[in-house]
């Protein structure tokens, strides 16, 4: 029994050590497929993720450095707080969040944090429903590049935005009755958060925006060729195309298994192998798309994780509202795929 305790007190204590090892070591095992995933990932990006989101990043610095969130934070106040339960600041990540596309949400929310404009259990929640998938990435690359149709990416956007309302208003409610009151920043922190930059300063604001810009983007770049790299092992060891397996002795084609596993795994190559599939359910693939995009996956919790380590900001909170938020957009793109019979992609 003493040895058994021991092993698993080992185990425990090395567990990055024997995770790391295995994965360069099955890096070498199937180096083929994995430099062919690599190459895949990397194309993914440069042709999906980098001209659709770039650009944003580098705009959403530039607003960083201007009392927009200040103003804003005042004027959405009122609604912001009895809704979400957040300060109105909240409103700037919330938007940026949406326009820009993951993590930018994140890094909006950590600098909040820091400059205690909100406290940290509003953070933690704000993670929960401001990051999220833009326009350009939903109607850009899933709709029109990947499913060749504007009209899925309109509905898989509305149905994204509906969603992460839906689990903010939820959080905001849960909050108010478990702390019996409304979370309230101080005066202090308001007026802190005004920038004094000026026209003499935009060398610095340009230089820095786009450093950070970069920064991010080749976050998101490496989080796609390592996780593409992953899917590539666990297709090598036929990990995935065994648990799909499992799915046909109820019923369940192993194809939609499997894309739904690679999603969860990492989003974009998720969506990819997805809208691929020569079904004529169409509108499940949009379905499995859109939970997919609430959820977000795996690769994408690693990014805000990563962003908001420093800070130790709980990710319970972000792990349940991303499951709340891929169930909801499932179900509301259901709905509108049922009640709007114009809308139906059945084949």
């Amino acid at each position: 029994m003493k040895s058994k305790y021991i092993l698993n007190v080992v185990f425990k204590k090395n567990l990055l050590t024997i995770l790391f090892t295995l994965f360069l070591i099955f890096l070498v095992l199937f180096s083929k497929n994995n430099l062919q995933a690599a190459k895949n990932g990397l194309l993914l990006w440069a042709k999906n993720v980098v001209p659709s989101l770039f650009p944003f990043f580098i705009a959403t610095e530039l607003l960083n450095y201007t009392n927009l969130p200040y103003y804003l934070g005042k004027l959405t106040n009122k609604f912001m707080r009895p809704l979400f339960n957040v300060p109105g600041e909240g409103s700037y990540a919330f938007i940026m969040g949406i326009i820009s596309g993951y993590p930018v949400g994140a890094k909006i929310v950590n600098n909040f944090y820091e400059n205690r404009i909100c406290t940290k259990q509003e953070a933690e929640r704000m993670l929960s429903f401001t990051n999220n998938s833009g326009p350009l990435f939903i109607i850009g690359t899933v709709g029109i590049s990947l499913f060749y149709s504007s009209q899925i990416g309109v509905i898989l956007f509305i149905t994204h935005i509906l969603s992460c309302i839906t689990v903010g208003i939820i959080f905001g409610f849960v909050s108010k009755i478990k702390f019996n009151s409304t979370n309230r920043t101080s005066k202090l922190a308001q007026s802190s958060f005004k920038n004094e930059y000026n026209i003499s300063d935009l060398g610095t604001i340009l230089s820095n925006s786009i450093t950070s810009a970069i920064s991010t983007i080749l976050l998101i770049g490496g989080f796609i060729v390592l996780f593409s790299i992953i899917i590539s092992i666990l297709n090598s060891m036929n990990i995935i195309v065994n648990i799909s397996n499992v799915f046909t002795y109820i019923g369940i084609p192993a194809e939609y298994i499997s894309s739904f596993l690679t999603g969860l795994i990492e989003l974009t190559n998720g969506v990819s192998t997805i809208s691929s599939m020569h079904v004529k359910k169409m509108s499940l693939q949009v379905i499995i798309t859109a939970f997919l995009l609430g959820f977000a996956g795996i690769s994408i919790f690693l990014q805000i994780f990563s962003i908001s380590a420093k800070n130790k900001l709980s990710m319970k909170p972000y792990i349940i509202g991303k499951i709340m938020q891929g169930c909801f957009a499932a179900l509301y793109t259901f709905i509108i795929m049922q009640f709007f019979y114009f809308l139906s992609l059945d084949l």
